[in-house]
């Protein structure tokens, strides 16, 4: 049985029941009515595409219109987070190396951590808000460092994308915000992907254990320095909350919580036999033409799955195919 046909099973049981079920009210006039969920073909209810698969082995475990194109939104900076990652072990900077900020950082918006033109921060910090405050400014800064420019990174991201199979993807910036929102974008088009391509993705980023660093990370402290910022992380799965330690002259300008809700939320969270949380990644995303959408991965008993969702028409959607996915799929591989 496919993702779909047990959805629209148990979508006709629950017509049953609701049928069976006593005649409501009618709304009163003050109430509000809700508005139903867009539905267009980048964002659809309960998804455009899904799939779930073995890390270790890549083998899929599950899918479901994986082929089919959506809008990734800030789940692009996986891509971001790879070849930054791939310099790093390529010898071209480390991970404390520090990175200015360009006139490029501009031509952003908001989630962000507001560095300005001419300050700094390290590699390592700027990859910390990238994933967790899903921090455009800072994709754009690691993009510029990277690659020289911000069209350099962009034709890298497009030539790793092919080089990984990734044949339906095309990326226009390193943050996936849409385009057109304001005069300050370059892109005249939205990144496209889809639920397969994001999967030969995130298989290849968790190669490198440097990821699972950055994307297990809840709560971090955002650090006014001197000369720019730094991050202090405040809780990683499976360990206790921690105090930022302030030098002299520095501040705490924003506490940033990682927006993976199946990883922080404590009625989301999934766990491990021995009572250790399951879920240590990736990565959300969520533009209003294309929906919520994420890729999720979690290990029990030594093994790893990962599981990609695109275009939700809603965040709890999203995390409810989210959570079965993962959850289903940790069951199968732990025997």
């Amino acid at each position: 049985m496919t993702l779909r046909t047990a959805i629209s099973a148990f979508a006709v049981f629950a017509a049953v029941i609701a049928c069976a079920a006593p005649a409501k009210k009618p709304a009163t006039a003050s109430r509000r009515a809700v508005a139903a969920p867009v539905q267009t073909a980048h964002r659809r209810s309960p998804y455009v595409g899904a799939i779930c698969a073995d890390a270790t082995t890549g083998r899929i475990l599950s899918t479901d219109n994986a082929d089919a194109e959506a809008y990734p939104a800030s789940v692009t900076k996986l891509m971001t987070l790879f070849l930054v990652l791939e310099d790093v072990h390529a010898g071209k900077y480390d991970l404390d190396s520090m990175a200015v900020a360009t006139p490029d950082v501009n031509r952003c918006e908001a989630s962000w951590i507001g560095i300005k033109v001419g300050e700094s921060m390290s590699i390592r910090d700027l990859c910390l808000t990238l994933m967790v405050e899903s921090a455009n400014d800072a994709a754009i800064v690691l993009a510029v460092n990277s690659a020289g420019s911000f069209d350099d990174f962009v034709a890298k991201m497009n030539s790793r994308a092919t080089e990984l199979g990734m044949t339906r993807t095309r990326y226009y910036n390193p943050n996936g915000l849409p385009p057109n929102s304001t005069k300050r974008y370059p892109w005249k088009s939205f990144n496209v992907t889809t639920a397969a391509d994001q999967l030969k993705l995130a298989l290849a980023l968790l190669k490198m254990p440097e990821t699972l660093e950055f994307t297990s990370v809840k709560t971090c402290d955002l650090v006014k320095t001197k000369g720019g910022y730094r991050a202090s992380v405040t809780r990683r799965v499976n360990e206790p909350l921690r105090r930022t330690e302030l030098a002299p002259g520095e501040s705490i300008v924003k506490n940033l919580c990682n927006h993976n809700n199946v990883m922080v939320k404590d009625k989301q969270k999934i766990f491990n036999p021995d009572g250790r949380e399951a879920i240590d990644g990736l990565k959300t995303g969520y533009i209003d033409a294309g929906g919520s959408s994420v890729v999720i991965t979690g290990s029990r008993g030594g093994k790893r799955t990962v599981a990609v969702v695109l275009g939700s028409s809603s965040a709890k959607e999203r995390d409810e195919h989210a959570s079965r996915l993962i959850s289903d799929a940790l069951g199968a591989i732990a025997w």
